[in-house]
Formats: structure tokens, sequence, C-alpha cells
């Protein structure tokens, strides 16, 4: 590339890293000012930071496209972005340009939600320190900053949760929250550390590009890799450390949107950043696999027998990061990344529009069709579409466990068919779920080549029998719970499914009992308003 192009490039990296800064700076001048009137300024302003860190993103993802066309070194833009302590990378990108959307839709729903609301003024702050706490956690090359932007987006978002302090249940549920997110806080601390001792560096490119560290392998990576998968584990709520998750819904919906549609990504979104230091398949991936897994079929059965649509959303978030540490665990990085970005626009949307669900579904469903009928489109459908996986298997990278997963999508998706529909509806909506395939090949093909080569990646046979499991599992208990609430049998099943078969029960009480005991105070003293662990004398 010439200088101009590279000054250009620097100066687009340079505007991609102050735009985060800027809204630390301006969640600091929000939370100083005390007048309505530039406190709706700051809202405004918060706003165009946001757009402005979309469109740099854009720009960002153009350079990354267009110069290995113009005959330059893919890899300049990651040498100028190691000058300003960026990584900027297809994974980069797209992270932040999802980030920065889903905030701006939360915050401009916010604007209008909160308004007149006495936690408005304290809400914009925190959120700002949120978002700007991830970008720096998307953008970073250097692993301890990684590690102060994951500790800084749960303490932001403590404030956040502890919005409302009129509310003992909600105070209870953060500081469960804050105790889950300090273990996994040690957690990541820990695998840094362990990376650092390997690699003697805590600079990412450098640990990807050092290929005779990461082949030899050691106890340490081994070691890394388990810290690092806990981390997540903890992070996206998995079985049996989800407890918190559930009883966070008193917070007001911008929260919870923020919390589903961003914040419990990041430990799906840690493991797609890291995974090229590991050397293959490790044991950080079997926990994920097996963890990720059961949380997956535990919690999708839980949200099917959900009557509360804020539950039967926060079991759905369990579910579907379950599927997305599973699919790492499996070494499916582009299917997971593709999960993630998914998932997150799908749950701001389901948050942000939960009271409009509720009056939908106080209206009433269509009628089910008969079971046989329903059985039957399923099962063509997923026939039609198994068919196209034999045929092109490069669809799922050649992994028949994904391949099983796309088809039980296909079968669920024609499950939903209700009664009295034509023929020729029914045919429609049958070609709408077999759709399903071609749309994720496209999907794909658009975010596959954001993710770093993996193709050597060799998952041992244990994993693939543990994923398939896990898919007749999900498969044999959904059909159950759908066509068997007239037996006996299957209502009790449902009755403890509701319950989350009482998983979460043992690491609850561990951790009420420290909140308890973190939330009560000597008389002499009183909490300091929106500072649950801060105390002041009385007067």
């Amino acid at each position: 590339m010439n200088p101009f192009a590279d000054y250009f490039s620097l100066l687009v990296l340079a505007i991609w890293l102050m735009l985060p800064v800027a809204l630390l700076g301006l969640a600091g001048l929000s939370a100083w000012l005390k007048s309505p009137l530039k406190l709706n300024h700051c809202w405004r302003i918060a706003g165009w930071l946001m757009v402005l860190s979309m469109g740099a993103s854009l720009v960002v993802a153009l350079l990354l496209v267009i110069q290995p066309r113009l005959g330059g070194d893919s890899a300049t833009l990651a040498t100028l972005g190691r000058s300003l302590g960026l990584y900027p990378n297809g994974i980069a990108v797209w992270m932040a340009l999802m980030v920065a959307f889903v905030g701006w839709v939360i915050l401009r729903f916010a604007d209008n939600y909160l308004n007149q609301d006495p936690g408005r003024d304290r809400f914009l702050p925190w959120f700002l320190a949120t978002i700007a706490s991830v970008l720096v956690l998307v953008f970073t090359n250097h692993l301890l900053i990684l590690a102060g932007a994951w500790i800084g987006v749960s303490l932001a978002l403590h404030h956040l949760l502890t919005l409302y302090q009129d509310r003992p249940q909600a105070r209870m549920a953060a500081v469960q929250k804050f105790i889950v997110s300090r273990a996994g806080d040690a957690l990541v601390i820990s695998g840094v550390v362990l990376l650092y001792l390997h690699y003697d560096t805590f600079y990412l490119p450098d640990m990807i590009a050092n290929d005779a560290a990461r082949t030899g392998g050691s106890l340490k990576l081994d070691a890394a890799s388990v810290a690092l998968a806990l981390a997540a584990i903890l992070k996206c709520a998995q079985i049996p450390f989800h407890g918190w998750l559930i009883r966070v819904m008193e917070a007001p919906t911008p929260v919870s949107a923020l919390l589903h549609a961003g914040v419990i990504n990041l430990g799906g979104f840690l493991w797609l950043r890291l995974f090229p230091v590991f050397d293959g398949f490790t044991a950080g991936h079997l926990v994920l696999l097996v963890m990720g897994g059961m949380t997956a079929v535990v919690a999708v059965l839980t949200m099917m027998t959900q009557h509360s649509v804020k539950h039967a959303l926060a079991w759905s978030t369990c579910a579907q990061m379950g599927f997305m540490l599973f699919e790492i665990g499996m070494g499916a990085y582009t299917l997971a990344l593709l999960h993630l970005l998914a998932h997150s626009l799908y749950k701001a949307h389901s948050f942000l529009a939960s009271g409009r669900t509720v009056m939908v579904s106080a209206a009433g469903g269509f009628p089910e069709a008969p079971v046989a009928s329903r059985l039957f489109w399923a099962g063509s459908t997923s026939l039609v579409a198994a068919l196209i996986l034999f045929q092109a298997p490069w669809i799922v990278e050649h992994n028949v466990v994904f391949g099983a997963l796309l088809v039980l999508a296909v079968a669920a998706a024609a499950m939903g068919i209700p009664a009295g529909a034509t023929a020729a509806v029914k045919l429609r909506l049958a070609a709408m779920a077999v759709s399903l395939v071609p749309v994720y090949s496209l999907l794909h093909g658009l975010v596959g080549p954001a993710v770093p080569v993996h193709e050597g990646l060799v998952v041992p046979t244990v994993a693939y029998a543990s994923g398939l499991t896990v898919v007749g599992m999900l498969a044999l208990f959904s059909l159950l719970i759908l066509l068997g609430a007239r037996y006996r049998t299957t209502r009790v099943l449902c009755a403890h499914f509701r319950q989350g078969l009482y998983l979460e029960l043992p690491f609850d009480r561990l951790t009420r009992r420290l909140a308890a005991e973190a939330l009560s105070v000597p008389s002499m003293f009183r909490r300091i308003p929106h500072h649950p662990f801060k105390l002041e004398e009385r007067s």
C-alpha cells in the first residue's frame, strides 16, 4: 500500500478507537451533569456516537476486504492497529457492528421507556460505560486489557441491575450475579496468566503467530483452556450456575435487553477470539461441549413449559448460549459466530417487544393440527433437508452433528403448521421450513471469511458421540413435551422441567447465602443510594 493509504487506514483505526473512549467520557459527563436539558443532549450525542461507531466499523471492514485486492498485504491493517493497541479482523468488525447497533436501538427505546422515570439519569452513564467496555474488549490486542474490559463490563452492568434500590429481590439477584461474575473474573485472569507463561507475551497476534509454541502444547495451555471454558460457562449462565439469570428479570426492560442481547454473549466471543492460540481440540473444548450441550437440552425443554414471557425469554437465552458453547466445543466456530450475532439481534427485539408478545399471547394462537399431520410434515421436510445436506455436506462443514441439528430445526419449524391450512399454504410453510438450509448456507458464506482458518481441528470420536447424544435427547424430549401433554407421565415431566429440574438449587443457595450476608449491615450504618456495597455512618 502507498503512504496515503497507510495514513488513511491509521486515521480510520484511530477514529474506531476514539469512539468507545468518547462514550466513556460522555458517561462521566452525564453522571456529573444535573441539568435535564444538558442530559437530554447527552442522550442524543450518545446515539450519534454509536452511529459513527457503526460507520467506522464498516470502513474498517471495507479496508479488510479491498487491501488484498489492491495488491497490499492483508496483514497491513493489523500491523497499523498494533501501534494503537487494536486487533482489527473480521470477528472484531462483526462484533463491533452488532454491539453498536444493538446499543443504539436499546438507547432509543430507553429514551422513551424511561421518560419521567427516576432511574433515567442513572441509566445513561452506566449504560454507556457498559457499551464502551464491551467495545474495548472487542478491539484490544492485549490480553491484560481484555481481562480488564471483561471485569469493567460486569461492574458497569451491576449498577444497571440495581437501578431500582427499593426492590429487594432485584438487589439480591444483582449481588448473586456479582458473586458469579467475580468468580468468572478470577478464571479469566488465571487463563490470561497461564497463556502468558506459555507464550511469554500478552499480545494476542504474537501468540497466534507463534506456531512452534502452539503446536508443542503444554500443561499450561490445557489449564488455560479449562479456566477460560469455565469463565465462559459462568458468563453465559450455564447450568448449574444459571439461577441469577432468571432472577434479574426485575431490572428494567432496556437493561434486560442489554444483558441478554449483548453482555451474556461475551463468553462465546472470548473463545472465538482466543481459539487460535490453542493446539486443536483441548480439555476446554470438552468442557464447553458437555456443559453447553447439557444446558441446551434442559433449557430448551424448560423454556417450552414456561407460562411467563420474560421467564421463557430468560430460559431461551440460557439455551442459545448452551448451543453456542456446544458449537465452539465441536470446533464449528463460524456457526458459533453466526449464532452469536443472530441471537443478539433476535433477543434484543424479543425483550424490547415483550409487551406486544404478551398481548399476542393473550389473543391465543392458531389451533394445532392433528398429531399425525404434524409428524407427516415434520418428517417430510426433515427428509428433504437431510437429502440436501447429504449432497452438500460442506454446508455444515462435513459435521454430522450439526447436520442433525439443522435437520431438527427444519422439523421443528414444520411442526408449527396450523390446523385448517389449505394444501397450498401447507406446502408454502413446508418450503419455508426447508429454506432454512440454503439461508443458513448463505449466512455461513457471509460470516465465514471473518473466522480464522481452523480446518486442521480434529474432533475426537467421544466428542461426536456426545454431540449426537445431545441432539437425540433434545429431539426425544421435545417430542414428548409437544405431543404427550395428554398423558400423566409427560405432565409430571413438564412440571419438573418447568422448574429447570431444580439443577440450580445447590449453587443458588450458596450464592443467596453469600448475597444475604453482603446485604446485611449493622443498624448504625445505612446504604448509600445505588451503591449496594458502600456504607456510611448514620448521622
